[in-house]
């Protein structure tokens, strides 16, 4: 099914309007019926990791690290690509980092 570092296309809510929109995301852990999602953006302006067509992405991107939350199995429409080893080992430290100010 769906694994961590798979990019799908969900249901997602807006984080300032109730509106939703199907939209990617990158899968960072499951659990049960709950998945733990980044969003993706394609304004490459904005903080966080670059994705590229190369890697599969329809338009240069961005995973959001300050865009998580939390959908069930059920909003997710499709699989569109996976990150490559490389790039989910980015995320991770990318991640780890801005979460570890929580241990110190």
């Amino acid at each position: 099914m769906y694994e961590p570092g798979d990019i799908i296309l969900a249901s997602i809510q807006f984080t300032d309007t109730y509106e939703i929109k199907k939209r990617p995301a990158v899968i960072l852990f499951k659990e049960y019926n709950n998945i733990v999602i980044a969003g993706i953006t394609s304004n490459t302006e904005m903080e966080g990791i670059p994705i590229t067509k190369k890697e599969g992405a329809i338009k240069e991107s961005v995973i959001k690290l300050n865009y998580i939350f939390t959908i069930s199995s059920i909003m997710i429409s499709k699989k569109l690509f996976s990150l490559n080893t490389n790039k989910k080992k980015i995320l991770h430290d990318k991640l780890t980092k801005k979460i570890n100010p929580l241990i110190s």
